[in-house]
């Protein structure tokens, strides 16, 4: 059986893809049923788009793969705390449990809203944090 730590290392592997393509290093899987239904990373760059968040396109792809709107018996596993849109998307999909690597202190759901999310999502943050914040510092490292 699959835990936090195997899928969190999918969704960096998410995350390293965004960096390849010049996007910041956002990745998320969404898991259902103990079987990855969806694979995104960050594509604002890319498709010149300023909702084109990780989280977003990962939301959108599980929910066309279960032909559903809801995703209660989903967890959305993300390398850094999600900002307060994708909160807001997280708590319209009524996902049932969000798992994320990193805090975002300048843009995180937490600063700002820290009640956005549905009552019911389980909330579980720093697996393998300290991975998911080297990527990033890298990242930033690399374009100054």
């Amino acid at each position: 059986m699959a835990d936090d730590t195997f899928y969190m290392k999918q969704a960096l592997a998410e995350a390293e893809k965004a960096s390849a393509r010049g996007e910041v290093p956002v990745g998320a899987v969404v898991v259902c049923q103990g079987r990855i239904i969806a694979r995104a990373h960050n594509l604002t760059e890319t498709l010149n788009d300023v909702t084109a968040h990780a989280e977003m396109q990962a939301i959108t792809a599980a929910e066309n793969a279960l032909g559903a709107k809801y995703l209660n018996d989903c967890a959305l596993y993300v390398t850094v705390e999600p900002c307060v849109m994708c909160a807001g998307a997280i708590a319209w999909a009524q996902l049932g449990k969000l798992v994320f690597g990193t805090e975002d202190e300048k843009r995180g759901y937490m600063r700002y809203a820290p009640a956005a999310l549905h009552p019911k999502t389980e909330v579980v943050q720093g697996i393998l944090k300290d991975e998911c914040a080297g990527l990033m510092k890298e990242f930033f490292r690399r374009r100054r």
